[in-house]
């Protein structure tokens, strides 16, 4: 009888060991392991309300979340454009290293390229650590590699709805149209109703998923569509922004004199609207109202989204981190885009959320967003990803490493980089051309003082950041949208790319 009872225990104990190790998390641990809202707002940049970078814009709903955690003003991408700057993220790589340059089908991130053909990609990390993976919307470039989310609520192609004919901008502009393709670029009042909006499905679609129960930790991704063009939100949206009430960006005609020729080569978008174009025909004010419009909207749906999760369970144990994956520029630089190395265009909004981080705090230091897979890992409690190019900014949250130097680097092309520090941002392009400016003096970026010799110390010490390893194009990442970026993949990879009718617009 003893013998019984003592096979008994010992049966006891070895099952409840194999509950809690085996890889996968055992039923008492898996409350200790808070799950993940994980959202992605394409084309944002930091006109928000929470940094009075611009006093008509209005954002209630992020100005929350920014209270409830924590924000960084000077995040940037590691490309400012939507292909590379998502799979450098979700990857946990720099696009110098992976050679994804340009755009890439989702499915073909992980092929044959050395870098990527292993690579545990973000979702799949918390899949692997016992999460249950959920999304739905644009995440990476357009939705999610093939088996990457356990549960997937697909994408709606494209960024409408659209109206029959275009509101105010051809797509075209003075771009070669057989060459080169239109963009979606294009600005207005349309649809009538919210509910017309995919963003506003994708919230649906989430909520209705936080009211159900699960049996371990969830992962769930959404990415919105807005404010990516064409601004087209509803009236209700404009009107929260009188024309009268909008200040155009900062502007010089003659800005663009003191950079290096290459520079120009690759700010080549004669499909978008120039600047100059916006003034002489008064729609200057009206982008931006639309521009304005759309961050009003996406942040009523933040708002849905957030409170759907407040209602819920799972208030209390759930991380939240919001991203763009660039910034966009309207006006500075001569254009209506990304696509550059300049501030405008390679700064983004970045916030964390959860318990263990303080509430309401704002960060000036320079980050990337590349810091948003490890810094997830640690909040989470997981185990840090050895393959990880970015570092995890939960120390610099908890005040920890607030003496470490820190600096964002951006990549547009082969061999084209920028670093940004505290004070500065140097920029170098493949051809040795540089730039240089001093942000305590020159935050719209217009005077190049790369040939000042007062600041020859500090680009050789911001030089020390560039990218020692400069990979050739992945054979399946392109950019043929922009004449610049078929030459310069040829020349430097090999490519047989050639500019080609693109159908739709550029990301």
């Amino acid at each position: 009888m003893k013998n019984g009872v003592y096979i008994i225990f010992l049966l006891g104990l070895l099952l409840l060991n194999a509950c809690m190790e085996g890889g996968k998390i055992g039923e008492t641990q898996k409350k200790e392991y808070p799950n993940v809202l994980f959202i992605a707002v394409d084309d944002l940049n930091n006109m928000l309300g929470v940094l009075d970078r611009y006093s008509n814009t209005k954002t209630p709903n992020l100005d929350k979340l920014a209270a409830r955690g924590v924000m960084f003003s000077d995040a940037h991408c590691q490309a400012p454009l939507c292909g590379p700057s998502r799979a450098s993220l979700m990857t946990g790589l720099r696009p110098s290293t992976t050679g994804i340059y340009g755009m890439i089908n989702d499915n073909k991130i992980r092929s044959e390229n050395p870098a990527t053909k292993d690579i545990i990609m973000l979702p799949e990390y918390f899949g692997n650590n016992g999460y249950h993976t959920m999304g739905i919307g644009k995440l990476f470039h357009d939705h999610a590699p093939e088996g990457v989310l356990e549960e997937s609520g697909g994408r709606v192609k494209g960024f409408g709805p659209y109206p029959k004919e275009r509101l105010v901008w051809d797509g075209y502009g003075t771009a070669d149209r057989e060459k080169y393709g239109r963009t979606s670029t294009d600005w207005g009042a349309f649809p009538e109703a919210d509910s017309l909006m995919p963003d506003h499905k994708s919230v649906d679609w989430v909520a209705e998923r936080l009211i159900r129960k699960y049996n371990k930790p969830f992962f769930m991704g959404i990415g919105f569509l807005r404010v990516h063009v064409p601004l087209y939100v509803p009236q209700k949206w404009f009107d929260m922004h009188p024309l009268d009430s909008i200040k155009t960006r900062p502007y010089r005609k003659d800005d663009l004199n003191d950079v290096p020729p290459i520079a120009l080569q690759i700010n080549d978008l004669p499909m978008m609207p120039s600047t100059e174009w916006a003034i002489e025909s008064g729609e200057w004010p009206k982008i931006i109202q639309a521009y304005l419009a759309c961050i009003s909207y996406v942040d009523y749906e933040i708002g849905r989204l957030i409170d759907a999760l407040d209602n819920s369970s799972y208030a209390d144990n759930t991380v939240i981190v919001l991203w763009s994956d660039h910034g966009y520029r309207l006006g500075e630089k001569g254009t209506f885009a990304k696509h550059a190395l300049w501030n405008s265009a390679t700064n983004a909004p970045l916030f964390f959320a959860a318990p263990q981080l303080p509430k309401g705090k704002i960060i000036d230091t320079p980050v990337e967003m590349l810091s948003i897979y490890p810094t997830l890992l640690e909040l989470c409690g997981l185990p840090a990803y050895e393959r990880n190019e970015g570092i995890s900014l939960v120390p610099l949250m908890q005040d920890k490493e607030m003496d470490e130097t820190y600096v964002a680097i951006t990549t547009f092309g082969m061999n084209n980089h920028t670093v940004k520090s505290n004070k500065f941002r140097y920029i170098q392009y493949e051809d040795g051309g540089e730039e240089f400016y001093d942000h305590r003096y020159d935050k719209n970026e217009f005077a190049n003082q790369a040939e000042n010799p007062e600041y020859r110390k500090a680009i050789e010490r911001l030089k020390r950041y560039l990218p020692k390893t400069n990979v050739q194009w992945d054979p399946n990442s392109s950019y043929t949208f922009q004449p610049y970026f078929v030459e310069n993949k040829a020349r430097t990879s090999g490519s047989d790319d050639s500019p080609i009718k693109v159908i739709g617009a550029p990301q």
